[in-house]
């Protein structure tokens, strides 16, 4: 199979998008054609997640349906409930006799107030956004101003869906998909340099490099909003056969990805949170020294993804907006 540089390079892992522009938010969702083991990482200082206590290693239920990353803080998370139904009525879910529960975790980020038209009435529509994205899931990932990513910004750019993916020597494949929409900033100074510059892989996010001299002004600190304004959520994904401990020890190594790529990063005004999934399809050669490098990969792939998601972004189209990169530097 051709890679595609995405999350949907995991075989049985789709990706779907769904929004608003007027609105200016969407939300992303990730099915898995069976049930995958995950876990959770929560970093930042405030989440905003759903059914991520079950994906502690102690608790009973060993496989999700779905990841949801959606934008609308608090009313994003009406999201799940949306992939719930579309998957209820395909038949998935955690089965108790007759009864079929989806498991579905999501996390969501703030985008109330980039500009956008939030007078939606009595119900937020993120419930429509979750059951849309899910019933358009495919192999396509498209990036930057999508479904969670398209009301997403930074300190100094618009954000959005980053993807990127890498293959061990042994075949393992790890993959991830992020929201940017961080307090930090992903380029050095005033830009264009992303701070993943040293992982980049070809010219995924144009190929500029690391800067040649690092300026002291380019270390100070570039960030955005107040309290509860922010967060980066995404997932890391791979074929490899892990527990629910080594999912969650995989998602605790892909956090290194954020502080490669955002700059600052898990700060009291984020709530960064990353799943890992395993869909268990090819065993490690190595259970600790094997889990080690693909802790690695997931690092490196995470900070690709976030610079892509940044690199792919538009700007939205109200008053004041935020550019995107390409506008400044493209």
């Amino acid at each position: 199979m051709a890679m595609r540089n995405s999350i949907t390079d995991i075989a049985g892992v789709s990706v779907g998008h769904a929004g608003d522009a007027k609105l200016g938010s969407g939300s992303t969702v990730v099915l898995f054609d069976k049930p995958v083991v995950a876990s959770v990482d929560v970093r930042g200082g405030g989440p905003g997640t759903r059914e991520t206590a079950l994906l502690d290693p102690a608790q009973t239920v060993e496989g999700i349906d779905a990841i949801v990353l959606s934008g609308g803080s608090a009313f994003g998370l009406d999201a799940a409930s949306g992939v719930q139904a579309y998957l209820r009525e395909i038949g998935r879910g955690f089965r108790i006799r007759d009864a079929v529960v989806p498991i579905v975790p999501g996390a969501i980020m703030f985008d109330l107030l980039n500009g956008g038209d939030k007078n939606w009435g009595r119900y937020p529509p993120y419930r429509e956004f979750g059951y849309a994205a899910a019933q358009s899931a495919g192999a396509d990932c498209t990036l930057g101003s999508v479904g969670a990513g398209l009301g997403a910004t930074t300190a100094t750019l618009k954000g959005g869906v980053g993807s990127a993916s890498a293959t061990m020597a042994g075949g393992v494949t790890v993959a991830a998909v992020v929201v940017v929409n961080a307090v930090g900033s992903v380029v050095v100074g005033d830009g264009p340099h992303f701070w993943a510059a040293p992982f980049e892989q070809g010219q995924e996010f144009g190929g500029r490099g690391w800067p040649k001299t690092m300026a002291p002004s380019d270390l100070k600190i570039r960030a955005k909003g107040g309290p509860q304004e922010n967060t980066t959520i995404g997932l890391i994904a791979t074929d490899a056969r892990l527990s629910k401990a080594q999912c969650n020890r995989l998602a605790v190594m892909a956090q290194d990805g954020l502080a490669r790529a955002i700059y600052p990063v898990h700060t009291p005004l984020d709530g960064d949170t990353i799943f890992a999934a395993a869909t268990g399809a090819k065993p490690l050669a190595d259970a600790t020294y094997g889990l080690a490098e693909l802790g690695m990969l997931a690092a490196n792939v995470m900070a690709r993804a976030v610079a892509r998601g940044v690199y792919e972004a538009t700007a939205l189209p109200f008053a004041g907006a935020l550019p995107s990169w390409k506008d400044k530097f493209g």
